[in-house]
């Protein structure tokens, strides 16, 4: 609690030293406090609207300044994506953005942190003002050190692919995309609300680069009320979660109330990765029940789905199964664990086939060279199919989906001619770890 405080002073501070921010952020969300002060930008009036600061184009952020417009972009650039960072310690945030112009129309996409997607598509005529909130996870990668002589460590064990990413920062970072973005205010406020925790492998995480995509990353769009904070990372196994204390980082902030969602397989299957291989009816289904039961001791609910296929067509057009028989062992231990199950795996395989071996390449990455990670597109159908599965649950959860989801049918897909979310700025050729 020490350093989270440190952090909440040095934020403060930053923020403080460049304007006459009337209202500071507060302290953590470990916190039982409720917390109510905000901090209020406003981005085209001057002066600013009251107790709000402006934020002019050429307010760069800076660890001094403590926000503002970030990766070298401003609303300047006509049409062009931009994004804007605050320093805060990590929490959950809700934040509440207000677009339009009086001239012109505008239509607004926005992601935050390593590009989740919070908001699709808003639109507004010349002269309307639409008002929107949603919910960021903010994280760091310190872990609350160990007792004395006890084992642990103080810090995530990152990889090199992760160092930079967004997710892993002491800010919080939008980005506003689509057809002459227009953001006119923004409001940032520390929330105590239910958080869904995230933990797996590359096709859960939040990749931080196009052209790939995970469906955890696109989740958020379809969830309401609750924060997701996806902890997730490519090449990631049940084994190298514990050693690299990536569970402890998430144990160390889940609480009562909150959900844990486990897909792992992918690389735990891996026999040619000896260090972290689990055989499928015996250490897989252990390591499983360890994860439900740090969950369960700490008054969280598990969720466990099992792994999307990969796209291995048979010449009948049908998937191979490429898991083995992992995809079963999950069903067994949510039946004998008595956890709430979605059958990704049988989801992934309907989807596929009805888009069939022509089109299912579209809803994966690279082009459709890579046959296991996805796209945009095909990250949001899976996305669907997650929230298809937790309404079809009887957990709590299902009282968060957003209400505009009619419901998803992974047999009758949307079609991916006419999928349209915007790509992000910053792009890799850089493969995820595993396949």
């Amino acid at each position: 609690m020490a350093q989270n405080s440190e952090n909440l002073i040095l934020s403060v501070k930053r923020i403080l030293s460049a304007t006459l921010l009337s209202l500071c952020l507060a302290a953590t969300l470990q916190s039982a406090t409720t917390v109510t002060a905000k901090a209020k930008f406003d981005f085209g009036s001057v002066p600013p609207l009251p107790d709000h600061v402006h934020v002019g184009a050429t307010d760069v952020f800076s660890v001094e300044r403590g926000f503002g417009f970030d990766l070298g972009t401003s609303p300047s650039a006509t049409n062009q994506p931009f994004y804007f960072s605050v320093a805060v310690p990590e929490g959950n945030y809700r934040v509440t953005v207000t677009f339009g112009d009086q001239q012109s129309a505008s239509v607004n996409t926005v992601k935050a942190e390593s590009r989740q997607l919070m908001l699709e598509r808003v639109e507004t005529k010349p002269g309307e003002f639409i008002t929107k909130e949603f919910l960021v996870n903010v994280r760091n990668s310190h872990v609350p050190p160990p007792e004395k002589n006890a084992p642990g460590g103080s810090a995530v064990a990152l990889n090199d692919r992760e160092i930079g990413l967004l997710r892993w920062d002491d800010k919080l970072t939008l980005e506003f995309n689509r057809t002459a973005p227009s953001l006119v205010a923004l409001t940032l406020e520390p929330a105590l609300v239910p958080t869904v925790y995230l933990v797996g492998d590359s096709t859960v995480t939040d990749q931080g680069y196009e052209p790939g995509a995970s469906w955890g990353q696109m989740l958020p769009r379809f969830l309401s009320g609750v924060a997701v904070a996806n902890h997730a990372e490519s090449g990631e196994t049940m084994k190298s979660f514990i050693s690299g204390l990536r569970l402890a980082k998430v144990l160390s902030q889940i609480k009562t109330g909150d959900t844990l969602v486990i897909q792992f397989g992918h690389n735990d299957e891996k026999k040619n990765w000896p260090q972290t291989y689990v055989e499928a009816h015996t250490t897989y289904k252990a390591y499983l029940s360890v994860f439900i039961a740090e969950a369960r001791l700490r008054g969280v609910t598990p969720i466990l789905v099992t792994s999307m296929q990969r796209r291995n067509f048979d010449e009948h057009g049908k998937i191979k199964n490429s898991h083995g028989d992992y995809p079963q062992a999950v069903r067994e231990v949510a039946v004998e664990q008595k956890v709430t199950l979605i059958d990704l795996e049988r989801m992934s395989i309907t989807f596929y086939e009805a888009l069939g071996p022509i089109k299912s390449p579209l809803a994966f990455s690279n082009g459709g060279k890579d046959i296991t990670h996805h796209n945009n597109y095909g990250a949001y159908e899976l996305a669907k199919c997650i929230t298809q599965g937790i309404r079809n649950s009887d957990l709590p959860l299902a009282n968060f989906i957003a209400t505009d989801f009619t419901g998803f049918d992974p047999a009758y897909p949307d079609a991916p001619e006419t999928f349209a979310l915007p790509a992000s700025p910053q792009r890799s050729a850089v493969a995820p770890r595993g396949n």
